[in-house]
């Protein structure tokens, strides 16, 4: 099946699990344009309908509860219970029980195809595995304020950062969330916070056409922001053809996380906190590349330990890994970026005109 109808046939169905902002969707086509990173991040649906006949050696591989979803920007920082700076995988919206290997294929085909930390050789690969095992060996959180300090450069939020966060929030639309969401925003408030409005929010790469509201209040002196996002089954399980259910949470508070305590899932939303120290990993300015290979690395070892949380997959995983050959990763990830490549292509070269409500086939 071509790009083109598996990326219609998949929009239908996400209509039908949430009511789809068709503005945010049609912004979502046009982004896929870009190129083909921000392509493989939009697009988690086609990954999951193609990656197993790509690598059909991978997909008898251990079954773990997968984040699905992985590449090299789906990591950022939050604040856990004790106010901990803690770093790592921070979007499970596409959580599925997945062959483990997968997870690090794209992972490591992210890392091919980011136009900025492009890395196409067999140490990438090699990197994140390590990572990756140590992860396994010894799962458990990465702390910034304790041995992970290394990392804050990565994830250090200027003053400029600070200010355009803030002007952004300032200029969020205006809006009515349905009486639930508001419901759910208003729990998450702090006692004594005072709602401003109610607006919306335009973020994320796969995500973009799901509603999203925002809670904006002010508490103790100063504003504070929560956010609701429509949370739908992970498309694996479309793409399998299964009915499943979110598992956000179940990987966000997993055995080896420091939570962020204002996670919580409402009528299939996510509710969550959004400020300035709670952001997005971006390696579009980061050019050392020796840091790079640390962070893969760090990357692999995050990996590791939410696979490691999956009662029994430990022992299996490690077993498997030692029958693979050395260079496995890096032929996997060379033949999914190769396949991502000519699907970006097509769909550049192709794409028919966006109407509301209907989706191109």
């Amino acid at each position: 099946m071509t790009f083109q109808r598996d990326n219609a046939a998949f929009e239908r169905w996400l209509r039908s699990q949430c009511k789809v902002v068709e503005a945010d969707l049609a912004h979502k086509h046009d982004r896929m344009q870009k190129d083909a990173f921000t392509f493989l991040r939009a697009t988690f649906f086609r990954w999951a309908r193609r990656i197993e006949k790509l690598c059909p050696k991978l997909k008898d591989a251990p079954a773990v509860l997968s984040v699905g979803d992985t590449h090299i920007e789906n990591y950022g920082t939050w604040r856990d219970a004790e106010g901990r700076l803690v770093w790592g995988i921070n979007d499970f919206d596409e959580a599925a029980v997945i062959p483990y290997p997968f997870d690090l294929v794209r992972l490591a085909t992210s890392a091919r195809l980011a136009p900025k930390a492009r890395s196409a050789n067999r140490v990438t690969a090699a990197t994140i595995i390590e990572g990756y095992r140590e992860g396994l060996a010894k799962p458990g959180p990465s702390l910034l304020d304790e041995a992970e300090s290394w990392m804050r450069p990565y994830v250090a939020c200027s003053d400029e950062e600070r200010r355009n966060f803030w002007h952004e929030v300032k200029d969020y639309p205006d809006a009515e969330p349905p009486s639930d969401v508001a419901a759910a925003l208003r729990k998450n408030l702090p006692k004594g916070a005072e709602l401003e409005r109610f607006t919306s929010r335009r973020k994320g790469g796969g995500s973009l056409g799901r509603p999203r509201y925002v809670a904006i209040a002010t508490w103790d002196g100063g504003q504070i922001v929560r956010e609701a996002k429509a949370l739908v089954p992970s498309a694996w399980d479309w793409a399998h053809g299964t009915k499943g259910k979110p598992r956000f949470l179940d990987l966000a508070r997993g055995k080896f996380r420091a939570p962020d305590p204002h996670f919580e899932v409402s009528d299939r939303y996510i509710i969550r906190r959004i400020a300035p120290d709670q952001r997005k990993l971006d390696l579009g300015n980061r050019a050392a590349p020796r840091l790079r290979l640390d962070l893969l690395w760090a990357e692999g070892f995050d990996l590791g330990a939410v696979h490691a949380a999956t009662r029994g997959a430990k022992a299996k995983i490690e077993h498997d890994l030692d029958l693979r050959k050395p260079d496995w990763l890096h032929i996997a990830a060379k033949t999914a970026a190769e396949d991502v490549q000519k699907d970006f292509e097509e769909w550049r070269e192709v794409r028919l005109p966006w109407t509301p409500g209907v989706a191109a086939d």
